[in-house]
């Protein structure tokens, strides 16, 4: 009877962990290299956005859009990049800007380029007139690392902070490769 109890207490213990504190993923596609690799599995606080607003730069697992979403991929995981009422767009060098002000990118090989193709749905057109994002309240703007190989932000808008599951915090495998991300 003993071994009973243990055993549904830590059945327990570990779905509230699961559900509430913290939980892994699996990354499965390139749209995060050189930060997060095929294979890697990262873990993810789900408490942080319930206490604090996204930073910029905070890699975040997010529900994917719908037209994002296909049979093998329900979540994705990207970086922040604008947040609320902030203006996304890009240099002619292809650097991104916030408001008009380059951003510094150190996560990035030197040399990347990125680049919009237009406004990107549910964005505010930039009072520039150009190509970019008028960030709306309760959204965030995310990129992937990878910018010519992401599907992110600059295709299916900003996310709905709403559909955020956590912060990417930890890289559990390869064990290798174990470190704070």
């Amino acid at each position: 009877m003993e071994w009973v109890v243990l055993i549904g207490i830590a059945l327990g213990v570990a779905f509230l962990v699961k559900s509430f504190l913290f939980q892994a993923f699996y990354i499965p596609s390139e749209s995060m290299v050189p930060t997060l690799q095929v294979g890697d599995r990262i873990l993810v606080n789900k408490l942080s956005y319930r206490l604090h607003d996204p930073n910029r730069g905070d890699i975040i697992v997010f529900r994917a859009p719908s037209s994002a979403q296909t049979p093998d991929i329900q979540d994705l995981v990207k970086r922040t990049i604008g947040l609320p009422g902030e203006t996304v767009t890009t240099s002619p060098e292809g650097a991104v800007l916030i408001d008009g002000q380059e951003i510094k990118e150190p996560y990035l090989p030197k040399g990347v380029v990125t680049r919009f193709n237009g406004v990107p749905p549910g964005c505010g057109k930039p009072a520039s007139g150009g190509d970019g994002c008028l960030v709306p309240n309760g959204r965030a703007f995310m990129m992937g690392d990878n910018r010519e190989a992401s599907k992110d932000s600059r295709v299916f808008g900003p996310v709905k902070q709403s559909s955020f599951i956590g912060r990417a915090f930890l890289r559990i495998w390869p064990f290798s490769e174990l470190g704070f991300l």
